[in-house]
């Protein structure tokens, strides 16, 4: 139950993350066609695919035609340990900045900490923004 409150506060946060950003910078937040579209089906993160979410999938074109794309993930084959962190994905066409630290073009898995803190990761798992870094 707490694992389940934590990806929905985390899901709650993305969409208003994108939500904002889309208000601030973009030309439009992606319909529900364009999203189903953009987002995988599957997403590769540490050795294996994870069946993505797409009813809790959002994205945003920014001004320049570039997307941002964020999806909540079936994490229930991996690690507990990887489980613990990685709830969702992360796809960037251009650099964003989350809580003051830069992310760069690319997919990242990301997720919450036990503790409520924000972590994106790269596809081997390793902390690239968050409470790490």
């Amino acid at each position: 139950m707490k694992h389940t409150k934590r990806v929905l506060f985390g899901a709650l946060i993305l969409i208003t993350a994108v939500a904002a950003l889309a208000q601030q910078a973009s030309k439009h937040v992606l319909s529900s066609d364009e999203v189903k579209k953009a987002v995988p089906s599957e997403f590769f993160f540490r050795g294996q695919k994870a069946p993505v979410q797409m009813r809790n999938a959002v994205g945003a074109q920014e001004a320049d035609g570039k997307i941002l794309l964020a999806a909540l993930v079936d994490a229930s084959g991996y690690s507990t340990a990887i489980q613990q962190k990685y709830q969702g994905l992360l796809i960037t066409e251009k650099k964003i900045t989350i809580g003051g630290s830069t992310l760069t073009p690319g997919q990242y898995g990301f997720g919450f900490t036990s503790d409520g803190k924000f972590v994106a990761m790269d596809v081997a798992n390793n902390d690239v923004l968050g409470e790490t870094s």
